[in-house]
């Protein structure tokens, strides 16, 4: 059963713009395992990384039903890509499954995220 549905839409001039200003932006977005995955990447697809999890955190507080900042905090969500490249929400707080799709433009990226709740089988 779906318990709840979050989209977000982000400029990435906007993300791209706030990790030139703030040298401690991408910490306080990304865990350590995000962070790791950023190693091999370009620097243009390491802005489009960053701010397709920023969008993603902010689609899961939504689906969650208390946006970011109270009930949930960038730090309690991983998202990474598995081996295909799909991404998949690692760590969350939601007492379920979690689902979450990122696409992007050169200028947006957009995301969405469901959250399953899971019933017992009597």
């Amino acid at each position: 059963m779906i318990a709840g549905l979050g989209i977000d839409i982000t400029d990435i001039y906007r993300i791209k713009a706030a990790i030139a200003h703030n040298a401690h932006f991408v910490a306080r977005i990304l865990t350590a395992s995000e962070i790791e995955q950023l190693t091999d990447f370009s620097e243009k697809r390491k802005v489009e990384y960053i701010a397709g999890r920023f969008s993603a955190k902010e689609s899961y507080s939504k689906a969650f039903g208390s946006g970011l900042g109270s009930a949930v905090r960038f730090h309690d969500l991983t998202i990474i890509d598995d081996s295909k490249g799909k991404p998949i929400v690692l760590e969350h707080p939601f007492n379920g499954k979690a689902f979450v799709s990122i696409s992007h433009t050169d200028d947006i990226v957009m995301t969405e995220v469901i959250l399953e709740r899971v019933e017992d089988k009597k």
